[in-house]
């Protein structure tokens, strides 16, 4: 049975149902898809389960940086920017195709938040905890090298610039592949399937309840342990334990935004990471055919699963764009797409939601829900790593067996593998040719199915010649046909977004091809009309949404 197949989920419900667990992780995020893939590798029977699709919360809203934290060294949160530093290069050498070395100039301005001398410092303490070496390390740029690295920087204040290592991905990716990995060693994931209940045994959680919301067909999950991988909805979640003491320790969410604009609006040559008026620091990112800006840092106490992006968050991210590169003259009517994301943190008395701490948390209740809150994209794994040791603690205790230590520093993800970065230009370049000899594409969409399904695009590739129509149609109809039989994708929207990425960076495919998706989702679905019309309508909403801004 292919358990990565939408065409499979009344079989991955028997299983989930039929079957008993060491491990249960609610919520299909990078936390708890990097948990799924620790557990599994450790020989631990995992189940994950997830209520809408995966990486539809926080992990396909980031700003898509594998980066160590230049602002958290500010904070001098120095055991943060080691861990996270350390893990960069850890998930660059797991997936590097999918993980990409992004160089990140840092410019210095007259009456700005960094001075050449701290700037120097910082980017060496940087290098030096993160383990930076060669290359990678950081330099230090007088003001006419700054602007020869970006031109479009404003001249008039510029007096130098910061010029250091980070890594660009794309969060929603990674999340698939950790899950696809974790699958490939024997875990059992669906997503479209919510907690509404825990099981207990003698006052200890023994499970959950499940309701597949597609099917709506209800249905329980037993395991040795559960874990809470929410993300923003973490306390929901340990508010349905039946526990008698206080939560303690909540979760205070804080909102991010980004906004896409196209390449040509905002040419830059490269990665800038800028300080605006109000002391907080901004990345613009070119992606391809387009530049994105973000992101914004402000507490937010609004409904979880649809973020409304105002106007005046969208013009403080395009007023700061526009000071740092005053030729783009940037307005709302550029902007080609946009998101929010949540960011879980650990709420912290008497500080600002950019002040407080990413870092990472384990709460254990007295009924035995762990639950991991707070933490990083980049330090996924670490925390992963973290909760299995806890389990592995208890596991020892109370079934009397030694688990194996932790080995997803070594477990190369789907996609891959490749040796190095070098291997993966090699990979484009092949790739390339093909798509050129035998459909008239070119490199653009090498580097885009290369950075979306490594070595995988082969057999999309492969499947092109099932299609009828021009290339790009039966690129996008064989790109959803395998995101259905082999990534769970069950709505086009999974698709669009989480899987390919194009409702944020390649908007205009969509309008171009949905109708196509959409009959080619329900033959594989087996969708009446009815079904199909409301998959039509998500799919539309969500292309106005990513460019409707509210007022404040």
């Amino acid at each position: 049975m292919n358990l990565l197949s939408s065409l499979q989920r009344p079989s991955i419900i028997n299983r989930l149902s039929d079957e008993d667990f060491d491990l249960v992780i609610i919520g299909g995020g990078i936390t708890g898809a990097g948990i799924a893939l620790d557990a599994v590798s450790r020989g631990l029977k995992t189940a994950l389960i997830e209520k809408s699709d995966f990486a539809s919360g926080t992990s396909s809203k980031s700003t898509k940086l594998i980066h160590g934290g230049l602002r958290y060294l500010k904070q001098l949160n120095v055991n943060l920017v080691r861990e996270v530093g350390k893990e960069r290069a850890i998930v660059h050498r797991l997936a590097p195709h999918l993980v990409t070395a992004e160089k990140m100039l840092l410019p210095l301005f007259t009456g700005g938040t960094y001075g050449p001398m701290s700037t120097s410092a910082g980017l060496w303490m940087y290098d030096f905890l993160a383990g930076v070496k060669g290359k990678d390390r950081r330099k230090m740029l007088n003001r006419q090298e700054t602007l020869d690295k970006e031109p479009l920087l404003r001249s008039d204040k510029v007096i130098g610039g910061g010029y250091y290592a980070e890594y660009r991905t794309d969060d929603a990716r990674l999340t698939i592949e950790n899950i696809k990995t974790s699958a490939r060693f024997g875990a059992v994931c669906l997503n479209y399937a919510e907690v509404f209940q825990f099981l207990y045994e003698n006052g200890k959680i023994a499970g959950v309840k499940c309701l597949a919301t597609p099917e709506n067909m209800a249905f329980d999950i037993k395991a040795k342990y559960v874990i809470n991988a929410g993300g923003p909805w973490v306390d929901q979640l340990r508010g349905l334990d039946k526990q008698q003491e206080p939560q303690g320790k909540q979760i205070f969410l804080s909102k991010g935004i980004h906004i896409v604009v196209p390449r040509h609006k905002l040419p830059l040559m490269q990665s800038a990471y800028f300080d605006v008026s109000d002391g907080r620091m901004i990345f613009a990112i070119p992606r391809q055919q387009t530049t994105y800006i973000g992101t914004t840092d402000t507490p937010y106490t609004g409904q979880l699963q649809q973020i409304p992006i105002t106007k005046t968050e969208v013009r403080y991210l395009l007023d700061a764009a526009n000071f740092m590169f005053p030729s783009a003259a940037l307005s709302l009517e550029d902007v080609e797409s946009s998101w929010a994301g949540l960011r879980p943190l650990i709420y912290e008395e008497g500080k600002s939601a950019s002040e407080m701490s990413r870092k990472d948390e384990i709460f254990v209740s007295r009924t035995g829900l762990i639950s991991m809150a707070g933490g990083k994209l980049t330090g996924y794994r670490k925390m992963a790593e973290k909760v299995l040791n806890q389990v592995a603690r208890q596991f020892k205790e109370q079934q009397g067996v030694t688990l194996p230590k932790c080995q997803t520093d070594k477990i190369s993800l789907c996609g891959g593998p490749f040796k190095d970065e070098l291997e993966v230009a090699a990979f484009i370049g092949e790739l390339s040719e093909l798509l050129q000899n035998k459909y008239a594409l070119g490199r653009q969409e090498a580097v885009y199915l290369t950075a979306n399904y490594g070595r995988q695009a082969l057999v999309i590739l492969e499947k092109m010649d099932d299609f009828e129509g021009q290339a790009q149609q039966k690129l996008i109809r064989a790109e959803a046909w395998w995101a259905v039989h082999h990534e769970l994708a069950f709505q086009p929207l999974d698709f669009f977004n989480r899987r390919s990425g194009r409702l944020f960076f390649y908007r205009k495919s969509i309008g171009e091809f949905a109708p196509l998706v959409l009959q080619d989702f329900a033959a594989y679905l087996s969708w009446d009309e009815e079904t199909l019309g409301r998959a039509s309508q998500s799919v539309e909403r969500a292309f106005r949404e990513v460019i409707s801004f509210v007022e404040p």
